[in-house]
């Protein structure tokens, strides 16, 4: 058989269900390559491996007994270090949380922990989550898997280099305002956004609770189905037959394809053409209202993310990255008045947006409208961060402030993505659709 680790997590749930893979080498496999990797510290905070090896023997016994609790019971999944382990340090990425360690697992691991996931340990990530870039010199900046110069993308930035460098076959991570997205995106990964409340967040550090979400990264959409299962326990959607014939995509004009770069530019127009060729239908969608909450957006989020850190932020300022802080600052004089309108101006876009997109079976933008950014300029460059930053985020924070699920696909030119929305609570519905996309950009 093929270096185990080199295959989908799909593909490893089926050798564990033939008998063909032992959870246990397999998770050894995994452990074995991480610490021989020369990346690996950049990309793991740090391993579990008492607990995954342990894990991955009561997979083995289960799969012998032919009581295996899903389709990845025994396949080993990294998870981005917000979420809570028990007996393990959780950190967030920040110095403020230094020797953090919780007494129990996030609620979303102890469900995916049922379901026979293996926790292979905790990969670094953007400070308290608060940056698309995934530069973050104070814990470790992960690397980027087509540009050693560059950012990963953030803020679930080792999340993707786990699965990206082949050191996990899938990852958990979380989504803002595009953190699952756009490392995957700038890594060549599969990233599902979910919709905001649908999974728990007991247990998970957090940034903004109001647009906070769960979410995989993964090699191919199969793969973000069956975690994405696991993790709500449950049976994954039937993505059988999945096609594009007959199908409408809305392909968003408003904000989106503004300043966008020529590389995402082409992938784009090219990832459009197939989708067409494919079978679907494809039309032009100006939602003007969108550019409401848009323009809303450091109040609703950056106001929510100094209620949550600024106490401990101005207690500790200086073991922060300065644009880290700087960025969490900007909420610092927000007026309750003022957010609470925010509040309902989004909540009022959001229903002109559910009216204009219902006829369509999902919108369509870029996932980035950039490349990775060169690390090097990031760090000697303050203004330069904080615009790529803004920018890099800007076609993803569209999911957020609309409340949406999305999924972000590969259009086969490196680190450009393409995205999938669809209304809130339609995960399984888009995952077909994402299937069925990703055949045809393939």
């Amino acid at each position: 058989m093929s270096d185990l680790t080199e295959l989908s997590a799909a593909d490893l749930g089926r050798g564990i269900g033939s008998g063909e893979i032992d959870p246990v080498a397999l998770t050894q496999a995994f452990l074995d390559k991480i610490e021989a990797h020369p990346l690996a510290d950049r990309i793991y905070a740090r391993l579990t491996p008492d607990r995954a090896l342990a894990e991955a023997e009561a997979a083995r016994k289960r799969a012998a007994a032919g009581q295996r609790r899903s389709p990845l019971d025994g396949v080993p999944v990294s998870w981005k270090d917000l979420f809570d382990t028990a007996g393990v340090a959780t950190e967030a990425g920040s110095k403020l949380l230094e020797n953090r360690i919780p007494e129990d697992d996030a609620e979303v691991l102890k469900v995916a922990t049922a379901m026979g996931l293996v926790c292979l340990g905790k990969t670094h990530m953007s400070e308290l989550a608060f940056s698309g870039l995934g530069l973050n010199p104070v814990t470790g900046t992960p690397p980027s898997v087509n540009d050693p110069d560059a950012v990963p993308g953030g803020s679930s930035s080792g999340a993707a280099a786990s699965v990206a460098f082949g050191l996990a076959p899938a990852a958990i991570g979380s989504d803002t305002g595009g953190s699952v997205r756009i490392p995957s995106a700038w890594n060549d990964l599969v990233g599902l956004k979910t919709t905001a409340g649908r999974m728990s967040l007991d247990g998970v550090v957090p940034l903004a609770k109001t647009f906070d979400t769960v979410g995989p990264l993964c090699r191919t959409v199969e793969d973000a189905a069956l975690v994405f299962a696991a993790l709500e326990g449950r049976a994954a959607p039937d993505l059988r037959g999945a096609s594009l014939k007959g199908r409408r995509f809305a392909r968003l004009t408003t904000i989106v394809l503004d300043d966008l770069r020529p590389e995402p530019a082409k992938a784009y127009a090219t990832a459009l053409d197939r989708l067409a060729d494919a079978g679907a239908e494809i039309v032009d969608l100006d939602v003007p209202e969108l550019a409401v909450p848009m323009g809303d957006a450091g109040l609703l989020f950056t106001t929510e993310a100094w209620a949550n850190w600024g106490e401990a932020i101005d207690a500790n300022p200086d073991v922060m990255f300065p644009p880290i802080r700087e960025r969490f600052a900007a909420g610092r004089n927000a007026n309750g008045a003022e957010h609470w309108r925010a509040l309902e101006r989004m909540a009022a876009a959001r229903a002109a947006w559910a009216a204009a997109t219902a006829e369509f079976d999902a919108v369509l933008c870029p996932t980035a409208p950039n490349l990775p950014p060169n690390l090097a300029k990031l760090m000697e460059q303050g203004e330069y961060y904080v615009t790529e930053n803004l920018l890099t985020l800007r076609n993803t924070r569209v999911g957020n402030v609309m409340g949406l699920c999305a999924l972000s696909l590969p259009t086969g030119l490196p680190s450009c993505g393409i995205s999938l929305m669809c209304p809130p609570n339609a995960e399984d519905r888009l995952l077909r659709l994402g299937a069925a996309a990703e055949a045809a950009l393939a």
